[in-house]
């Protein structure tokens, strides 16, 4: 989106709608003081899950998030193996330099809001595909193998 320079900058939108109340729903699950602190959070797990999604389920969950989002999470290159949850946690950490406790706090803050855009069929789909673990931080019990 394009801001008008005319506009005041404390005025300005710099992010479309879809994606301001994606931060607000991460700000208040995650009860981030400030909506900075949410986007660092989202940044940082999009990014880690794009690192963990191939195919359709990425496509599809692309479609679902705000183009903002959707950006974060196409623009990274799918690991060749994809982590557990615990050791996508970790890497998470590892790279932003927090502790894995609060690394978890924002993973499972921002799946919440990926959860209300993607709904739960889609989100199944995306657990289907990825190792062991992720159903927890998505706040879900783990699934059953597919048969």
């Amino acid at each position: 989106m394009i801001t008008d320079v005319r506009i005041p900058l404390e005025h300005r939108r710099p992010y479309g709608t879809a994606y301001e109340q994606m931060l607000e729903k991460v700000r208040y699950e995650g009860a981030y003081p400030t909506r900075e602190r949410a986007e660092e959070a989202v940044r940082l797990v999009l990014a880690g899950l794009g690192r963990q999604l191939t195919g359709d389920e990425r496509v599809d969950l692309a479609a679902c998030l705000p183009l903002e989002a959707a950006r974060v999470l196409t623009a990274q290159v799918p690991d060749v193996k994809p982590l557990t949850g615990w050791a996508f946690v970790k890497d998470l950490a590892a790279r932003s330099g927090a502790s894995p406790a609060t690394t978890r706090w924002d993973t499972g803050s921002v799946f919440a809001a990926v959860s209300a855009h993607a709904g739960p069929d889609l989100i199944t789909r995306i657990l289907r595909q990825l190792p062991t673990g992720y159903a927890l931080l998505f706040g879900r019990a783990e699934l059953a193998p597919a048969t």
